[in-house]
């Protein structure tokens, strides 16, 4: 006799919510109840107001900074393994410390290997994300990793902008192949910016590689955070004779004058997924959910099907 797979549960980390119950309504299921008590020196604990002993459990929750995101997703995995679930997944849209994937310079941490180290000693089963900042970071993993691609959702956005003489561009040299990937999936140019930094968030210089000159350009980026490479990226092509410069990113980082440098900027509009809650609304921002991609994966996932059709590119 088959024997039946017991349904999962779903909860989310309390900076995700909102993203947790579309998702969750998606799947067809409630979120589970799970509570976060805060002392007044700031430590919080966390803790499960049900029972999960022998279920796969979904916990949802992006870690972007403050670290305190990130320390409840280990709370809520510690805990769940302490309560006997049988499967520990941790849902996270955006995987917060990814840009620090290598030794850039001495003396500095490799601090997205910490993070997977951390879950891991939790007690995370698998993970499933999107749009790593570096693909690579899924080797740091010894436990399964699900990397989604938000071309998945982006490609249909592109097409119904109903554009000719499309470009796509990367802000950076880092997302080339991000940006290879777009224009080989919609036969497009590509153009890629040089950038040299002063520091970290500050451009003392870019150059465009490439030509734009009447056409209409779509920039692609994993994240946005000061805006201020893309921004500038914006305005160069179109004082590159560009017809118009459109934007997609997937995590809206959008971290200090992010918006006014958007609001101000030659952008036509800037489309982002709802990994990141938005602090602003702008008329230039459309947000697209990636709550049913996470959802169908997250199925497939419980029934041990195949989710390579959600792979575009």
């Amino acid at each position: 006799m088959k024997q039946k797979i017991p349904k999962p549960k779903l909860f989310a980390c309390t900076q995700s919510t909102e993203l947790a119950q579309r998702i969750a309504d998606e799947y067809g299921e409630e979120l589970g109840k799970s509570r976060k008590s805060v002392f007044s020196d700031g430590e919080f604990q966390v803790s499960f107001d049900e029972s999960i002993r022998g279920r796969r459990i979904f916990i949802i929750g992006s870690t972007c900074p403050p670290s305190d995101n990130l320390m409840e997703m280990l709370l809520m995995i510690d805990a769940a393994k302490r309560a006997s679930a049988r499967h520990i997944t941790a849902v996270m849209p955006y995987f917060g410390w990814a840009r620090q994937d290598r030794k850039d310079k001495p003396r500095v941490p490799i601090a997205a290997k910490m993070v997977a180290n951390l879950l891991q000693a939790a007690g995370a089963t698998r993970i499933i994300t999107m749009d790593l900042h570096a693909d690579q970071i899924q080797g740091f993993f010894e436990k399964p990793v699900d990397h989604l691609y938000a071309s998945t959702i982006f490609l249909p956005e592109i097409k119904a902008l109903n554009l000719d003489n499309i470009t796509i561009a990367s802000p950076d040299m880092g997302g080339s192949k991000r940006a290879y990937a777009y224009s080989k999936f919609l036969e497009s140019e590509v153009v890629i910016c040089y950038k040299q930094r002063l520091k970290a968030n500050v451009i003392s210089h870019m150059e465009l590689i490439g030509d734009v000159k009447g056409r209409n350009v779509i920039l692609v980026d994993d994240m946005i955070d000061t805006a201020g490479t893309l921004t500038k990226a914006a305005d160069l092509m179109m004082e590159k004779g560009a017809k118009s410069v459109r934007a997609i990113c997937t995590h809206a980082v959008l971290s200090g004058q992010a918006y006014e440098r958007i609001q101000n900027s030659k952008l036509e509009q800037l489309i982002i997924t709802d990994t990141i809650p938005v602090k602003q609304e702008l008329s230039k921002i459309k947000i697209v959910s990636c709550a049913p991609l996470f959802a169908d994966v997250m199925h497939k996932v419980q029934n041990n099907t195949s989710i390579s059709d959600q792979f575009l590119m």
